[in-house]
C-alpha cells in the first residue's frame, strides 16, 4: 500500500494507472466496519483501491468537534492495509486548501434542509471536499454509506450536474448488535448513551413496519412516532424528524410507494443520524 500526502503526487500516480479501473471510498478517517464494508465492494469491483483520510475543515461549523475529531492515523493505515487498499491518500488541510482558497461547490436545495438548516454551510463544504476528491483522484466508482443519507443524495447530484466521469455506489448502513447504526462519532458515546441510543434504529423499524402493515401511512403521526420513543433515550434532544421523498429530500404528507424517514439527535454532545427507506405496495 502507498502512503500518499501531497495532492500533487496522488494526482500524478492517479495519472499512471494504465487504465486500471479505480474504486474511491473518501472518508475522515477514524475507520471502522462501516467504512471496511465500503473498502470490500471496491476491492470486489475494481482494479484498484484508494481511501483517502481528510478531517475536512470546510464541513465544521464555529461550535463543531473539529479539533476533537478522532484521527487514529496509524491504526486507519493498518485496517487499509489488511484490507488490500492499493492508495492511502491523506493530505494536510493546507495543501487542500492553501493560502487565497476561494473556491467552494454548493448543491443548492438539497444542501439547505434537514442537517442543512442546522449546520448552515456543512453541505458546501462537504460538496467542495468530495469535488476536489473526485478530481484528484479520477476514479471510475466512489463509495458512500447511506448511513449518511442527505449527503449521498447531495454527492450524486453533484456529479450528475458537474458531468463528473464518476459513478456513485450507494452502500447500506452497518450496524452494531444493538442496532446502532455505526459512526465516527460513536466512540464519544458512554456506555450508557450507547445502549440508549438504539432505540433510534428500533424507533426507525417500529414506523417502517406501521407503515407496511397499513397501519399508519400519515408522515405526522409517524414523526410523533418517532419522536416519543426517541426522547425515552436519558439526555436526547431531537434535532429533526422528517418523512422525505427520496429524491428531493422535501416533506410529504401521506407514504406512498416510497419514503424516507430521517433523523438527527444529540445524545449528550453526540450528534447521530439514521435513517430507513420504506418501499411498500401502498398506493395513494
Amino acid at each position: 500500500m502507498k502512503i500518499i500526502r501531497s495532492v500533487a503526487q496522488m494526482q500524478k500516480m492517479m495519472m499512471r494507472r494504465a487504465g486500471k479501473s479505480l474504486g474511491f471510498v473518501p472518508t475522515m478517517g477514524a475507520l471502522h466496519a462501516g467504512h471496511l464494508s465500503l473498502i470490500r465492494r471496491a476491492r470486489t469491483e475494481n482494479d484498484l483501491v484508494a481511501v483517502s483520510i481528510f478531517v475536512n475543515p470546510a464541513q465544521f461549523g464555529p461550535r463543531e468537534d473539529y479539533q476533537r475529531y478522532p484521527r487514529p492515523f496509524a491504526q486507519d493505515a493498518r485496517l487499509c492495509r489488511a484490507a488490500g487498499v492499493d492508495y492511502f491518500f491523506a493530505p494536510a488541510a493546507a495543501d487542500m486548501y492553501p493560502d487565497g482558497y476561494a473556491t467552494y461547490t454548493e448543491v443548492t436545495h438539497l444542501s439547505n434542509v434537514l442537517c442543512g438548516a442546522s449546520r448552515p454551510g456543512h453541505f458546501r463544504g462537504v460538496a467542495t471536499v468530495v469535488a476536489k476528491l473526485l478530481n484528484i483522484t479520477a476514479p471510475d466508482r466512489a463509495y458512500l454509506g447511506i448511513k449518511d443519507y442527505q449527503q449521498v443524495h447531495i454527492i450524486s447530484r453533484m456529479v450528475r450536474d458537474l458531468n463528473m466521469p464518476v459513478k456513485i455506489v450507494a452502500c447500506p448502513t452497518v450496524r452494531e448488535p444493538s442496532g446502532l447504526a455505526l459512526s465516527s462519532r460513536n466512540q464519544f458515546l458512554s456506555a450508557e448513551q450507547k445502549a440508549g441510543s438504539a432505540v433510534i434504529a428500533r424507533a426507525l423499524h417500529h414506523c417502517r413496519d406501521l407503515i407496511l402493515s397499513k397501519k399508519q401511512r400519515k408522515s405526522r403521526e409517524i414523526i410523533q412516532c418517532m419522536k416519543r420513543m426517541i426522547t425515552s433515550i436519558p439526555g436526547a434532544k431531537i434535532d429533526y424528524v422528517a418523512v422525505v421523498d427520496c429524491q428531493t429530500l422535501d416533506p410529504i404528507t401521506v407514504v406512498g410507494s416510497v419514503a424516507a424517514i430521517v433523523c438527527a439527535v444529540r445524545v449528550g454532545t453526540t450528534r447521530l443520524i439514521d435513517n430507513i427507506v420504506v418501499r411498500s405496495a401502498v398506493s395513494r
